[in-house]
């Protein structure tokens, strides 16, 4: 258990230490703080997932990759969102942005639930879930470029003390952004060999260990950057940063580790927890759209209930 807290702790500490540096290294490059912005926050987040997913599927432990993923994408929108609504009392978003990631993500989770459908998830869902993340990006990327043209000031942007300058990037950023990467992929190979372990010891199967407890762990960047930002009225990045992560859980956090080796899919994850993460998805767009445009505290219990519901279901009568 030790081995596990411990491992948990370095995984969320490297992810910070490489999201924070590579947003400084991408700055010094020139790359708009905007599309940084758009991107790191639900990536950076994810990287706990994305690494315990791969790192199980190359040791094989699929059943802990796999639950890893769909269980973080059910407890991020059930149980963080429903969380930060709850005591933030609301957290608003725009139209635009919501109805563009909102759709993004149940698309995610169709297109899993329809490869998971033919068994084993192999190299040529694998393609079609990376190519489907690079036109998410692209669509991000020119959805950000028009609202920045849209706001550009040229007399404005050419006066002296706003022509760019040209920055050297620190090696101390690239040196401590590969000791975060680094520290991802041992606290990943030590968090998925304790849960296996401790999954044969306490006879917990691999796909439980995956779904729950695994899943809140390696979700605690999202809890922590969608509470801190509901609470400082940051809005769009609390729901944003939730629907980025489901999206990346699956479509590089399985597609990534599927291009490499297949990933096994258990009947009762196409039966149930996948169309549980497809459901709470729907269930949060409607009571956002009946909240009008915003997911109030009486929402964030509802969904809250629904979690709860789901793991009672799914560890009491289900296993």
């Amino acid at each position: 258990m030790g081995a596990l807290a411990a491992s948990l702790m370095l995984v969320i500490k490297s992810a910070d230490l490489f999201v924070d540096n590579l947003i400084e290294i991408g700055s010094s490059l020139g790359i708009s703080h905007i599309i940084l912005g758009v991107t790191a926050s639900a990536m950076g987040t994810s990287l706990p997932e994305f690494g315990s997913a791969l790192i199980a599927s190359l040791s094989g432990s699929v059943d802990i990759g796999v639950g890893t993923v769909i269980g973080s994408n059910i407890w991020n929108i059930a149980g963080i969102l429903g969380i930060s609504a709850t005591v933030a009392g609301g957290i608003g978003t725009s139209k635009e942005g919501l109805n563009r990631d909102w759709l993004m993500t149940l698309i995610t989770g169709l297109i899993l639930l329809f490869f998971m459908l033919f068994g084993d998830i192999n190299w040529t869902a694998s393609v079609v879930m990376i190519a489907a993340y690079a036109v998410y990006l692209w669509i991000l990327i020119k959805s950000q470029r028009k609202k920045s043209e849209s706001t550009f000031k040229p007399d404005e942007y050419f006066k002296k003390d706003k022509i760019p300058k040209e920055n050297s990037v620190d090696k101390k950023k690239i040196l401590f952004a590969l000791l975060g990467l680094a520290g991802l992929i041992v606290g990943c190979r030590i968090l998925v060999y304790s849960g296996v372990e401790l999954a044969r010891i306490a006879g917990i199967p691999e796909m439980i260990m995956g779904l729950f407890t695994l899943a809140i762990g390696t979700s605690i960047p999202e809890l922590v950057v969608t509470l801190s930002s509901a609470m400082k009225g940051l809005h769009d990045l609390s729901i944003g940063t939730v629907l980025g992560s489901n999206t990346f859980n699956i479509l590089i956090g399985i597609g990534v580790p599927a291009l490499i080796l297949g990933v096994p899919v258990e009947r009762l994850s196409v039966v149930f927890d996948a169309p549980v993460m497809i459901l709470v998805t729907v269930l949060l767009m409607v009571l956002i759209r009946t909240g009008n445009m915003e997911l109030n505290r009486s929402g964030g219990i509802i969904l809250m209930g629904t979690y709860l519901s789901y793991a009672i279901i799914r560890i009491f009568i289900l296993s």
